[in-house]
């Protein structure tokens, strides 16, 4: 049994989207609804979201890199491209440093390979306490609507209604294991592939500023800025979302006519 539940749709060349913090694979319901129709779609729920129960939750980002790649070997997918939204983009940088030959190219989506700053470390941990003290659903609540340009955006309660699913342990697993990630940008250098670095004009957690620097590590860099959006553009704005997904993937591995996995 696979470590992790996913969903596959369409056919062609494997695509694997990772969700990010508090979500689940249903964050990506609309994008693999236009990109099933040219490509294999493989949404996962990482190890501890959605209905993904490993025997034990990961504790770094590198171990919840292990599941996947065990899962990909499992459903014989030898090369894929993965796109990673946030949290997802962290696993996805692990990924490409542990078994880089899986991946004939890959995105960050809203995702940075920095690692967290003295600040950011500090803000985990107050996450930490918070959840142990109140639980998941009033930080839910708190965090969810931030993330979006548009507070009274109507995909918001859907976000909070998954991010309310969270087990509180696997909240603060991932909360510890973000905090002590390294920094990858040698992984963005030494990637001989494709990199789609997708930035929203208004994400305070992964600004423009910082998307754009880290282009000069790749040796392909494909930057997109969305216009509008903050941190969650799949859902904010979905139609520009899917646009640059298919330039990005007509570019780095094609139509799927003839491709095998």
């Amino acid at each position: 049994m696979p470590p992790v539940y996913f969903t596959d749709s369409g056919k062609g060349f494997p695509v694997v989207l990772l969700h990010g913090f508090c979500e689940t694979h249903e964050i990506w319901s609309g994008v693999i609804s236009h990109l099933q129709s040219s490509w294999r779609v493989l949404a996962v729920d990482l190890p501890g979201f959605g209905k993904s129960n490993p025997p034990a939750i990961p504790d770094s980002l590198d171990d919840a890199a292990d599941l996947i790649i065990s899962w990909l070997d499992s459903i014989h997918i030898r090369k894929c491209v993965m796109l990673g939204h946030s949290l997802g983009g962290y696993v996805t940088l692990a990924v490409a440093d542990k078994k880089p030959e899986l991946l004939a190219a890959f995105g960050l989506i809203h995702s940075t390979a920095y690692a967290d700053s003295e600040e950011k470390k500090a803000n985990r941990n107050r996450v930490i306490d918070f959840v142990q003290q109140h639980g998941v659903s009033p930080f839910i609540e708190s965090f969810i609507p931030p993330l979006f340009a548009n507070p009274q955006h109507a995909q918001i309660s859907k976000v909070v209604a998954i991010g309310k699913t969270t087990p509180p342990e696997t909240l603060v697993a991932y909360t510890r294991a973000m905090r002590d990630r390294p920094d990858r940008t040698s992984v963005l250098a030494g990637f001989a592939g494709k990199i789609l670095l997708l930035a929203g004009e208004f994400d305070n957690l992964i600004p423009v500023a910082s998307i754009e620097e880290q282009a000069r590590y790749c040796q392909q860099p494909v930057v997109a800025v969305l216009q509008g959006v903050a941190h969650m553009g799949m859902l904010e704005n979905e139609a520009e979302t899917v646009s640059v997904l298919r330039v990005f993937l007509n570019e780095a591995v094609g139509q799927p006519d003839n491709r095998l996995n």
